[in-house]
């Protein structure tokens, strides 16, 4: 599972100082702790113990709410780390040599000589 991001929504601003809309961007990670940073015109980062915390105190009975930005996307898998050319193929048989198609590390790092 990788962290979800989410936006703080505002509908009413009893408090007067963050105003309505979307007034933070936020990160809740695997372990249930929260990353938040404000907008605006005083933007600031805290970091909470969990998403019931920050609406306990930013909530403000229920003119915030949380708004989930799209889905965690699952981990690539190593095949799609790469494209085409660049992808690594097993040999055909554990006969076949290993060609390299050029030098590698400093030993190939001719302008260095």
């Amino acid at each position: 599972m990788r962290p979800r991001t989410f936006e703080l929504v505002r509908y009413r601003d009893p408090s007067g100082v963050s105003g309505t809309g979307v007034v933070a961007e936020g990160c809740e990670f695997t372990d249930g702790s929260v990353a938040l940073r404000w907008r605006g015109d005083n933007p600031a980062t805290a970091v909470w113990p969990d998403l019931d915390s920050v609406l306990a105190v930013h909530g403000h009975q229920g003119a915030t709410e949380v708004r989930w930005i799209g889905s965690p996307a699952e981990p690539a898998g190593i095949d799609d780390l790469f494209d085409e050319l660049h992808q690594v193929r097993p040999p055909a048989a554990l006969s076949d040599p290993v060609q390299p198609s050029h030098a590698r590390g400093w030993a190939g790092a001719r302008h260095l000589r």
